[in-house]
C-alpha cells in the first residue's frame, strides 16, 4: 500500500481509489437495549417483538470505494457502490388479515454461503462498478478487497474473473491480512455510522429494515467516507510501527479543520524510519 515511487525520499501510501472494500453485516431490526433522551411532557416509546432472543436480522453486504473530488471541493464520484441484502422471495401459504395467500413476502437468508456471495459480486456488485466507476479510470485495474471469511470467493475463482474481465474493465479480488479489522473501511467506522442512522427509523418489518440500511447508506456524507480512508492510512502506519499487531489506539489527525483550512491531504505520508525498520524486519 505505499507508493514504490516515494520509497527512496519520502515515502507515502498509494491514493487507493482504485480499491473496493466489500464486507457483510447482520443489520437488526432493533437493539435489545436502546436509550430515550425525551420531555418530561412527552410518553415513552412503544417497543415489541415477538421475541427479544429472536430479534429480526438481514445479512447485507456493502461495497465502497473512496469518494473523488475535483480542485474546486465539488464531488465528483461517490464511491458509494451498493447495499446488497441476501434476501429470498416467497410466496405465503396462508391468507391473513395482513396479505392474501400467494403474496410475495422478502425472507433473509439465515446462512450465507459462498455460492451466494458469489452470485451477489456477479449479479450486483460487478454490475454497479461498470456503471457507476469513473470513465477516465475504465481500463485500469480495480481491486476488490475482501476479508479471509471461508464464505468468500477466492481470487483465483474462474467464474468470477470471466466476468470480471468484460466490458473493458480489469477488476481482480485481493484479501487483507487476517485479524485486521482495521484494514477495511466498512469496519474502521462505516459500518457503525450507518446502523446508527438506521436505529432512528425503527423498522417494523424486514422490508422496512432493507430500505432504512440503503436510505443511511445513501444519506452518509461522502467527504466523511474519504475522512475514513485517511484514518485507514493511519491505522497502516500504526500496524507497521508496532509490528504487525492490531493492539494500537486508532490514531487521529483533526481532519475536520485541515479540510475547512483546505489542508486536507489524500495521501498520508508515512515515517521512514517505520518503513526502513519494515523492510529490515521483512528482509526484503
Amino acid at each position: 500500500m505505499l507508493d514504490p515511487n516515494s520509497l527512496n525520499h519520502e515515502p507515502k501510501f498509494i491514493d487507493m481509489y482504485n480499491i473496493v472494500h466489500i464486507d457483510e453485516k447482520w443489520f437488526y431490526m432493533t437493539k435489545r437495549k436502546e436509550n430515550y433522551y425525551l420531555l418530561p411532557e412527552e410518553e415513552d416509546p412503544i417497543r415489541t417483538c415477538q421475541s427479544k432472543n429472536f430479534i429480526g436480522k438481514v445479512m447485507m453486504l456493502v461495497a465502497m470505494a473512496r469518494p473523488r473530488f475535483n480542485d474546486e471541493g465539488i464531488e465528483t464520484f461517490s464511491g458509494k457502490i451498493g447495499v446488497f441484502p441476501f434476501v429470498t422471495f416467497q410466496a405465503t401459504q396462508r391468507r391473513s388479515r395482513n396479505r392474501e395467500a400467494g403474496t410475495m413476502e422478502i425472507k433473509p437468508i439465515t446462512s450465507v454461503k459462498r455460492d451466494d456471495i458469489r452470485r451477489c459480486l456477479l449479479e450486483e456488485v460487478l454490475p454497479q462498478i461498470r456503471e457507476k466507476w469513473p470513465s477516465e479510470d475504465v481500463g485500469k485495474v480495480i481491486f476488490i478487497q475482501q476479508d479471509n471469511a471461508r464464505t468468500h470467493v477466492a481470487p483465483s475463482d474462474v467464474e468470477f474473473q470471466a466476468v470480471a474481465s468484460q466490458n473493458g474493465f480489469d477488476i481482480r479480488l485481493m484479501c487483507q491480512p487476517p485479524n485486521s479489522p482495521d484494514l477495511n473501511v466498512l469496519d474502521l467506522g462505516f459500518f457503525s455510522a450507518i446502523q446508527a442512522l438506521q436505529h432512528k427509523v425503527c423498522p417494523k418489518n424486514i422490508e422496512e429494515l432493507i430500505h432504512a440500511v440503503t436510505t443511511s447508506f445513501e444519506a452518509y456524507p461522502p467527504r466523511k467516507i474519504n475522512h475514513i480512508f485517511l484514518t485507514l492510512q493511519l491505522c497502516m502506519q500504526e500496524t507497521m510501527r508496532i509490528g504487525g499487531s492490531n493492539n494500537y489506539k486508532i490514531p487521529h489527525m483533526k481532519k475536520e479543520a485541515l479540510e475547512r483550512e483546505g489542508l486536507l491531504p489524500s495521501q498520508i505520508i508515512c515515517n521512514s524510519t517505520i518503513v526502513e525498520n519494515v523492510i529490515n524486519q521483512l528482509g526484503v
